[in-house]
Formats: C-alpha cells, sequence, structure tokens
C-alpha cells in the first residue's frame, strides 16, 4: 500500500487552487494506480551531479512548471541573500520538451523576487549559457535540459557566477532554500509583460553568440592550422550531427570562423526535434546515434564524423580505423588526443603557459594524464562531473597556483579556454576537427596517432557498465549495494590482488565527500562503483593497462567479467 503522506500530497495537488485543471487531469488518470502515484510524490526531484533531471510529468518526483516554479522561488531567495547590489539569472534551454515553457517559469518566478532574468530568446548550447553568466555578471545561471536522457525526462541544472555549475556546498544551500518553500502558494511570479516592462525580464542572443563562438576560436593552440593545411594542399571533409539538438548552428559557426568550408550537416538531425526520432538515444557515446551519419560519411567520403548531444555539451568522434572502416572513439580517446594536439602545438610555439595544468576525474583514463606529464603538465584529478574541473579552474584563478590548459572526463565532456566553466562540445569539436587536419598534413589520421600514443604511453583500455534501478526500491538496492560492498570489499579482482580501496565518503586527497568507491589493483588496474547523480543507474567504471591491444583486452575482460558477477548477484 501507498505510504499516507504519499497519499497525502497527491490529494494536497488535486485540491490545491494554485494548481491548474490540466494537471489536475493528469492526476486524477492516476487513481488505483498506486505504484505510479508512489513513483511520483515519494519524494522531491534532487540535485545530482546535473541539478534536478526527472520525467515531464505531475507530481513531486517530476518535471513540472510546480517544480520548476518552486526550485526557482529557492533559487531567487538563495542570490537574495547573497546581498549582491542588483542581483540577475542568465537561462538557457534546449530542445527537449518544456524547455522554452520551463524557462520562461523560471525567470517570471525570479522576476517577481526581483531578480532579473536574462532569457536567451531561442535554443542554446549550455556552454554558451556558461560563458553568458560570465560574460554578463550574473548572480547565477539556469539551463533547462536533461542532457542525453530519453524524450520524456527534463532538467533544470544551476549555474554559480563563475559559470560552473554549482557545487556540493552551494546546492544545499539552494535545497535549503527550496525546502523552505512550502506550499505553490509561496512561490512569487509576475506576468511576463510586466515583467519585460519592469526590465525584470531582458531577452539575450545574437550579441553574445557572437562574443562566444569568439572566445571558442580564441581558445585554438594553432589559430592558422587550416589554413596552413589549405596552402600545402590538404583539406578535412566533416561529417556533423547536431541529434536534433542546440548545437546545429554554433558547431558550424565555429568551424566556419576556423576555416573550415567542406562540413556536411546529417539533413534528418539538423533540426530541433524533442522526440529525438531519428535514433534509440540521443548519446554520441553510442554507435547506434551516428549511424546516419556514418551513411552520409560513407557516401561522401568524409574525414571526420562529429554529433553533440542535445545541449551541446558532449561530443562524439568518428574517424577510419587502420582497415578504413568508420569507428567511433570513446571518451578517453578523444579526451588523449585533444592534450596530445593542444600540449604538442603549445610546445612548438613556446606558448605552453606557466605551470600548466590537465584536469580530469578519478574514472577517466590514465592515458591523457601520460600525455600531459609528457609535454611537462600538471595532473590533477576531481570527482565525476564538470563542475568539480570548473571549481579548480576557478581556483587556479585565485591563487595562481596553475595554469588552466585542458580539461575532460571519459563521458565525452572537454574544455579548452577559460571563457566558460563547463565542458563545451563547440570548441571540441573544433579542436578534434583542427587535429585531424593537423595530422592529415603529416600523412596520419587520428586512429594512428592513438595507436602511436599507445606505443608511446602503453595500451589503455577503458569500459562502463551500468545496470538500471529504477524507483524507490531502486534506490534503496543502490545504497545497500555500496554499504556490501563497503563492509565486504574483495581481497582480489580476476586473480589479481587489490593494494588500495578508495572511499570517498571519507576524506580523499581533500575531495568533496561523495558515494563513491574505487579500488586499485598491483597490475595498475582499477575499477569504480558509483551511483549515477542524473539517471536510475548505478555505473561501474574499469581501467586497465597492457603490454599491447591484447593484453590490455584480456585484463578488461578478466576484471568485468568478475566485478559484474558479484554486482548481478545482488540485484
Amino acid at each position: 500500500m501507498i505510504e499516507v503522506s504519499v497519499k497525502d500530497l497527491y490529494r494536497q495537488w488535486l485540491n490545491d487552487p494554485v494548481v491548474d485543471d490540466e494537471t489536475k487531469a493528469e492526476l486524477r488518470a492516476l487513481e488505483g494506480q498506486e505504484k505510479e502515484i508512489e513513483d511520483r510524490f515519494y519524494r522531491d526531484l534532487e540535485f545530482g551531479t546535473g541539478g534536478l533531471r526527472g520525467v515531464i510529468g505531475a507530481g513531486t518526483n517530476r518535471m513540472n512548471r510546480y517544480t520548476v516554479g518552486r526550485a526557482s522561488q529557492g533559487l531567487a531567495q538563495y542570490v537574495n541573500s547573497l546581498g549582491t547590489a542588483s542581483p540577475s539569472v542568465a537561462i538557457a534551454y534546449d530542445s527537449r520538451h518544456r524547455s522554452p515553457e520551463f524557462a520562461l517559469e523560471a525567470a517570471l518566478v525570479l522576476a517577481a523576487n526581483g531578480v532579473k532574468a536574462y532569457v536567451f530568446e531561442s535554443l542554446r548550447p549550455t556552454p554558451e549559457l556558461s560563458f553568458a553568466v560570465r560574460h554578463l555578471g550574473a548572480s547565477a545561471g539556469i539551463v533547462i535540459t536533461a542532457s542525453h536522457n530519453p524524450p520524456e525526462y527534463n532538467g533544470y541544472k544551476v549555474y554559480g557566477p563563475d559559470g560552473g555549475q554549482i557545487v556540493p556546498d552551494a546546492a544545499e544551500k539552494v535545497m535549503a532554500q527550496i525546502a523552505a518553500v512550502d506550499s505553490f502558494r509561496d512561490v512569487k511570479r509576475i506576468e511576463r509583460s510586466n515583467a519585460e516592462a519592469e526590465g525584470k525580464l531582458v531577452w539575450i542572443g545574437k550579441d553574445i553568440d557572437e562574443k562566444y563562438i569568439q572566445a571558442v576560436v580564441e581558445a585554438s593552440p594553432n589559430p592558422g592550422v587550416v589554413r596552413a593545411a589549405e596552402q600545402a594542399g590538404v583539406s578535412l571533409r566533416i561529417v556533423y550531427t547536431p541529434l536534433h539538438g542546440s548545437g546545429n548552428l554554433p558547431v558550424r559557426q565555429a568551424l566556419a570562423a576556423a576555416g573550415f568550408r567542406d562540413v556536411r550537416v546529417v539533413a534528418e538531425q539538423e533540426l530541433p526535434d524533442p522526440q529525438f526520432s531519428t535514433v534509440k538515444s540521443p548519446n554520441p557515446e553510442e554507435r547506434d546515434a551516428f549511424e546516419l551519419a556514418i551513411r552520409v560519411a560513407e557516401a561522401e567520403g568524409a574525414d571526420l564524423l562529429l554529433g553533440t548531444d542535445p545541449d551541446c555539451d558532449r561530443v562524439g568522434a568518428v574517424v577510419k580505423d587502420a582497415d578504413g572502416k568508420y569507428t567511433v572513439l570513446n571518451g578517453n580517446q578523444t579526451g588523449a588526443l585533444i592534450a596530445e594536439y593542444i600540449m604538442e602545438n603549445l610546445s612548438a610555439r613556446n606558448a605552453m603557459p606557466k605551470n600548466p595544468a590537465v584536469i580530469k576525474t578519478i574514472v577517466t583514463s590514465e592515458l591523457g594524464a601520460e600525455v600531459a606529464r609528457h609535454y611537462g603538465a600538471a595532473v590533477l584529478n576531481t570527482l565525476t562531473g564538470f563542475k568539480y574541473i570548473g571549481e579548480k579552474m576557478t581556483e587556479f584563478e585565485r591563487t595562481g597556483e596553475h595554469s588552466f590548459v585542458f580539461g575532460y572526463e571519459e563521458s565525452y565532456g572537454y574544455l579548452a579556454g577559460t571563457y566558460a566553466r563547463d565542458k563545451d562540445a563547440v570548441v571540441a569539436s573544433l579542436l578534434i576537427a583542427e587535429a585531424c587536419i593537423y595530422w592529415k598534413r603529416q600523412g596520419l589520421t587520428l586512429y594512428d596517432v592513438l595507436q602511436r600514443l599507445y606505443e608511446r604511453h602503453g595500451f589503455y583500455l577503458e569500459t562502463l557498465e551500468s545496470r538500471t534501478l529504477k524507483g524507490k526500491d531502486g534506490l534503496q538496492k543502490m545504497r545497500e549495494m555500496m554499504d556490501e560492498w563497503r563492509r565486504n570489499s574483495p581481497a582480489a579482482a580476476a586473480g589479481v590482488q587489490i593494494t588500495e580501496k578508495l572511499d570517498y565518503m571519507q576524506d580523499v586527497h581533500g575531495l568533496p565527500l561523495e558515494n563513491v568507491l574505487k579500488f586499485l589493483l598491483a597490475d595498475g588496474s582499477w575499477f569504480c562503483l558509483r551511483p549515477s547523480g542524473t539517471e536510475p543507474k548505478i555505473k561501474m567504471y574499469f581501467g586497465v593497462k597492457g603490454a599491447n591491444n591484447e593484453d590490455a583486452r584480456n585484463k578488461l575482460d578478466s576484471l568485468v567479467s568478475d566485478v559484474m558477477s558479484r554486482i548481478d548477484a545482488a540485484i
């Protein structure tokens, strides 16, 4: 049976005069569906690595105008508590269902609380929001997006004044303010016409776009690389798919500004589509997302394929392998290649900054770290989530301890340049294309260069496994699994001794506390268990280093098999 508190919440929504008739009709249609009602009301949406994220629909555990309004009321109260003379928030959104409506709802609540809302007049990439917060001197930022989640999802990501996603300390303060909003009647809201007339709702667009693209292009370590290649008779043919998201215009604009002229867009996936109707998932980590792009590439003889997710903060790259077949690079491989391109060119131009640093996450491959160290750069590890990389960048800016050169994570997120504090698929697309034409001029493909990196630094292989555990029962199961691995950690995995257990719920290298376990093995392999902060999943990351590709593959297969047998036995 459903708990009384859940039933009470359900009835409160049905009887609340603030809740509109359409929402109430949706709820009445659920009468007798106790499991569904429980899933919608057993909790409030919580901030994870990406802020609020959930299925669109009525309920406290859903994305709707009321949960967005309540979150915005809490954010407004938090921003006003900072004592800023003229508080403001920049807002962007992507192509998902209800994104424009949720963005406007947030703006009108902020405006009613005396906080100016700068809102993009149409969909924009998440990294441009990060840039806009910094450029406008805003107190905070919001992006309405659910990244690569299925079409039924949307989300609400909050950014701090540095342009980075808010980290746990700030998130807890925002959540405390949200929790203090007891009723929808406590959510202040102003009409759009009044907000515009009072200057509390300001629409932004082209001017920010131009400055953002300029900042992206200026992040190149070799600004003349395209022109130099063309003068040598070398050109590049690129196929690009925005996967129905917000990357279509900015990615093409950045590539054009850098000199790339031969860019073919996958027509079926060019325009915004909240259903993402041509793919199973709008996720550039999945080869299926590139099916149409690969067909175009094969017909056109393309050198490079690029695909960005709906909010254009992550990018996947597809290149030809040794047999001439198109292969999807994983996030670790792409990150290592971008790092090599940046570091090699900065070194060649004597443009390496003082005390250079590359930042990556604890579940990201060591290959990119080895590349960075090869060129004399420091390597810093953060928890999973680009907000921690952005936090380190801001720390460098304050202390001068290091100069940021490149940041990346295995989940296809990359950033070069200091104009933003979040991963940026626009600059990453540009850098991948530049790297491709740079090495093509030398008679090398990106695949060739990757093999060269393996020969130089070792054959690193990684993979990710996940298990979906939905609803209240799923959350409890994930907690139990993590507790069990803490209490009864194995002494070995795949026949190799485990030399160290890193429990990030304890103090590890001064990092924030998080429910993550990482196990280090005697042969340099590792694996990590982490409940997702944005999806109902528990994720298992694996990494090995081998003497050659076959050795690394055998090590990885054995490690995954051993660990996942224990994981699956517990589900």
